[in-house]
């Protein structure tokens, strides 16, 4: 008699956000709530860091730009993204940055959650960001120099915002019309906003300097001579081989904060530095193993090239929202019959024809 192929499993669908579910959970959340709570699965997956595998990331290199993979897990879910970064690409009316990722339960092996990650890359970078800032930077520290105005740099601000307080915004961008995007989109919010004609001009008067350019090369965006006292830099843009933002001497300056080191002297800012160079894992400041700011004067500089454990904690929060939100589809992607030894059997009932 006919067989038809059996229903898939609860196990076979998989929920996955779209970028268009990812912008509707963002306003059914509200963006400083989303980045606040964000902040918050941060800091407790920092303060847990031990738990987690961590491998610098799998990187392949072109002139073009580079692709990447970034994975970790611990006890219960791994994580992985997959997250490319080409310079170019804006030239040619294409993102910079794209990006998508899963968990999967470590017990079976069985993914739990495909998500965009574009969007959810810009949230998480700004909350780290933020999320360091509330251990290194000044106290209350109310203005924020940024220097690069593109894709990231409103959700900075934002972040900075709910997470740090800040309230006024120093722009900078060789194109300007860059700055002046950045700002449209962020009036409204409540921030004083001032369009600067140099970078020297962005820095005066800032508690906190963010720099996030795109070019990938080794740039100087900031020299000595423009990073005073008491500063805190969050140095965004520096992340892979040979793409730098900050003069050497501002390093020697500063005491120095990194996610994994391992891949922060490949990747970041300290790349420039001898492998020996001192420098403390932020996760050890979470946890008050070791001291963040120690002094009004000190400048610090959190070197921050992301790490695959954000990116744990972005999709472990979103996949936390699903079900009270609805926000996302189910995907048929797990081949998973009724008896695990009969997958070609599977396949043949499938064309719902005899079998022998």
């Amino acid at each position: 008699m006919p067989f038809s192929a059996p229903a898939p499993s609860h196990l076979a669908f998989v929920p996955f956000v779209s970028v268009q579910n990812m912008m509707a959970l963002v306003h059914t959340i509200g963006i400083d709530t989303f980045l606040r709570e964000l902040g918050e699965y941060l800091e407790a997956d920092f303060k847990r860091w031990s738990e987690f595998d961590k491998t610098p990331r799998v990187a392949a290199h072109s002139a073009e730009g580079v692709i990447e993979l970034m994975p970790t897990s611990d006890s219960s879910l791994y994580g992985f993204k997959y997250v490319n970064g080409h310079p170019k690409n804006m030239k040619e009316g294409l993102q910079t940055v794209t990006a998508f990722g899963m968990l999967a339960d470590v017990a079976s092996g069985y993914p739990v959650l495909l998500s965009e990650m574009t969007l959810l890359t810009a949230l998480r970078t700004a909350a780290t960001s933020a999320m360091a800032a509330k251990y290194l930077a000044p106290a209350n520290a109310k203005t924020m120099a940024i220097i690069g105005n593109g894709a990231q740099s409103e959700f900075q601000a934002m972040a900075f915002r709910e997470i740090v307080g800040i309230q006024a915004l120093r722009l900078y961008d060789l194109d300007r019309a860059a700055s002046e995007k950045c700002a449209r989109n962020l009036s409204g919010q409540g921030f004083d906003i001032t369009i600067c004609k140099t970078s020297e001009e962005a820095v005066e008067g800032a508690d906190i300097i963010t720099t996030v350019t795109a070019d990938k090369q080794c740039a100087t965006i900031l020299s000595d001579n423009m990073v005073g006292a008491g500063i805190h830099i969050n140095a965004v843009g520096g992340d892979c081989p040979g793409k730098t933002e900050l003069q050497r001497d501002i390093l020697l300056r500063s005491t120095i904060f990194a996610e994994y080191p391992p891949q922060t002297r490949i990747e970041g800012e300290i790349q420039q530095l001898p492998e020996d160079h001192p420098v403390t894992e932020l996760w050890q400041v979470i946890n008050g193993e070791a001291k963040g700011r120690a002094s009004d004067s000190q400048i610090t500089l959190f070197d921050s090239v992301g790490f695959a454990i954000e990116d744990f904690s972005a999709l472990r929060y979103v996949r936390d929202k699903l079900e009270a939100t609805g926000l996302y589809e189910k995907l048929d992607m797990v081949a998973d019959p009724d008896d695990p030894r009969d997958l070609f059997g599977m396949l043949q009932r499938s064309k719902g024809t005899d079998t022998p």
